[in-house]
């Protein structure tokens, strides 16, 4: 009997059940997409962090005079739990490769919290600093480095929530079918190893 489906279309729906990683015998390329991006991303926060060197560099004294104590306890509160999550993250993806979904949302349900825990915990040091963004030069690299990365926490969480979302519905992630997973999981990789070199540029050097 003759198939009634179009060269086209069988030709999607093959492509639309073939599992995540081969395409009709081609390896899935999203993943090197997104290492791609996340490869442009850190090219901006290396001009971020060149331009804080030179300024670090060329001005006599730094930070400048009357620029207030850095507060190093909560930073170092926050620190610990971006740096955790990346690891409570990396069980969501093992869970999801056993085809445990319930295991995958309650891992990245984690992650999700501890990422809310360290815009908050940001959010409070901004309201406590005794510094503005216009303070001296120090105070607007500060909140130009600090609140740039605090964006890509934010779109990071997104990410997050988004494959907390689609895994409610069944089988959307499972063993063979999790770049969501694994795109999400890299970005916020790449959030977290940002946020050490600037924990260490600006706080504690």
């Amino acid at each position: 009997m003759q198939s009634s489906l179009t060269p086209n279309a069988a030709l999607g729906a093959a492509y639309a059940e073939a599992p995540t990683g081969h395409h009709h015998g081609h390896p899935d390329h999203r993943i090197f997409g997104v290492v791609m991006f996340l490869v442009a991303e850190s090219a901006i926060f290396l001009g971020l962090f060149s331009a804080y060197l030179i300024y670090r560099s060329v001005v006599p004294v730094w930070p400048p005079e009357g620029t207030p104590e850095r507060e190093l306890l909560l930073p170092g509160i926050n620190s610990v739990i971006l740096i955790a999550s990346s690891f409570v993250m990396h069980q969501g993806q093992v869970a999801i490769k056993k085809n445990d979904n319930a295991g995958l949302q309650r891992w990245f349900g984690l992650t999700a919290l501890m990422g809310i825990l360290f815009l908050s915990g940001q959010v409070y040091e901004y309201f406590h600093l005794q510094m503005g963004l216009t303070t001296n030069l120090f105070a607007s690299c500060f909140y130009v480095l600090t609140g740039f990365h605090g964006l890509h926490v934010t779109f990071g969480l997104m990410l997050i929530l988004s494959v907390l979302w689609r895994s409610r519905q069944p089988g959307h992630y499972s063993g063979s079918a999790h770049f969501g997973v694994e795109a999400a999981e890299l970005y916020w990789h790449f959030v977290d190893v940002v946020w050490i070199i600037l924990f260490i540029l600006v706080y504690l050097l």
